[in-house]
């Protein structure tokens, strides 16, 4: 299960995945950046999204209207100056989907694997990002910064109690955090935990 988070979005904070359709619309590169863009930022219009991902508006507006069609993103109209000017916002916090229910459906489990390897390689270059700006940061930053990895001997059972142990310790933090809080700034959490077969 794969989570993106956004304080205080909607009442609905979870999108849950089940069509394979909407997996393979959200596994373009463009389309998780613009949707991680709303997430994080707020509704955003067609030209900010343009700078913020550095992409023509045209493109913008296309993989916007491809979201749409799927559910990730809705126009916000009420932010706009005039008519001209469009305006979008996510409509969940996160997206979810369980792997384990795609198992026996081929379609399913390949729209699945796409999506979950798009969002890999999105996590890689937000890391890489941050690496390549890590000298330029407040050096306490960088000393609340981890990367680490660890080699459990685990049971089944154990490997799903260690994931609810995540999602509570990612869902504790998240419940703290606040944009406006003074000092606060966007932090990135990714973890993985799986069976590794060597």
């Amino acid at each position: 299960m794969l989570f993106f988070y956004r304080d205080g979005m909607t009442e609905e904070p979870t999108l849950h995945l089940t069509d394979p359709r909407a997996m393979r619309a959200l596994a373009h590169p463009t389309r998780l950046r613009l949707l991680g863009e709303l997430r994080v930022r707020g509704p955003q219009s067609v030209g900010m999204l343009s700078d913020a991902i550095d992409e023509a508006v045209g493109t913008v507006s296309y993989h916007l209207g491809k979201l749409a069609e799927h559910g990730f993103v809705e126009e916000a109209p009420e932010h706009a100056r005039d008519r001209r000017e469009r305006w979008w916002r996510a409509t969940h916090a996160r997206t979810s989907w369980e792997p384990v229910e795609l198992l026996g459906d081929p379609e399913r489990r390949a729209a699945s694997d796409l999506l979950r390897r798009a969002v890999l390689d999105r996590y890689t270059e937000r890391l890489g990002h941050y690496l390549d700006v890590e000298a330029t940061l407040d050096p306490q930053w960088v000393r609340g910064t981890a990367s680490s990895d660890s080699w459990l001997h685990l049971t089944s059972d154990e490997l799903i109690e260690l994931r609810a142990d995540l999602e509570a310790l990612a869902a504790r933090w998240q419940a703290r955090s606040d944009p406006a809080r003074p000092g606060a700034a966007t932090v990135t959490l990714m973890y993985h935990a799986f069976r590794d077969q060597r």
